[in-house]
């Protein structure tokens, strides 16, 4: 039961924010009493951080399948960010920015747990791009990490970039293109062409 719990307000959660889901909202979805996720989560706090907690590993988890599959470091950029998008629902309500306003301390948890998975994975694909000749050799690894995990948190702020004017998946799109960018050579730069193409 506990897992469906989780599952369930999961999907609430990301579809409908951290904030505007209640404990009675979660009970009446399931068709259980509230009594029932009090027997397993002591408050609705312990419940987002569970929650929270789930989701992180469910995405390093594919994020690891993901790198076990070899592709090319840009193609693996964009089988990544497809796959985040899908398990975020698009970010619909917000869900990170509800988390930091509401949550702040399960939040600062949360971005430091995701820099560690995060820097290891984009090092690991600048290395291997410019391995390969598709990243330009004499870019600094540490500072393009670093600057590309403020950027993908950096855009989900909703006061800079408004929903009406920036489309969640269209902005993941247009900061991805712009990170590889910045980075590749001409190989890269035909692998990125042909990409854009193909969406």
């Amino acid at each position: 039961m506990k897992e469906k719990i989780i599952e369930k307000a999961n999907d609430l959660f990301l579809n409908l924010g951290f904030k505007s889901v209640t404990m009675d909202d979660l009970a009446s979805e399931m068709g259980i009493s509230k009594k029932t996720i009090y027997t397993h989560f002591q408050n609705k706090t312990k419940l987002v951080e569970a929650t929270t907690h789930h989701l992180f590993c469910t995405i390093s988890n594919g994020i690891d399948d993901i790198l076990n599959e070899n592709f090319d470091p840009i193609e693996e950029l964009y089988a990544i960010k497809a796959f985040v998008m899908h398990h975020l629902k698009n970010e619909k309500a917000a869900p990170l920015y509800q988390l930091e306003k509401y949550y702040p301390k399960i939040h600062k948890g949360l971005k430091a747990k995701q820099f560690e998975v995060f820097k290891e994975c984009v090092v690991d694909n600048l290395k291997r791009g410019i391995e390969t000749g598709v990243f330009r050799k004499n870019i600094d690894i540490e500072f393009i990490s670093r600057i590309y995990f403020i950027g993908t948190n950096g855009i989900k702020d909703k006061v800079m970039f408004p929903d009406q004017l920036f489309p969640v998946a269209q902005l993941m799109d247009n900061y991805l293109e712009y990170h590889i960018l910045g980075i590749t050579t001409e190989k890269g730069r035909t692998i990125l062409n042909n990409l854009i193409k193909e969406q």
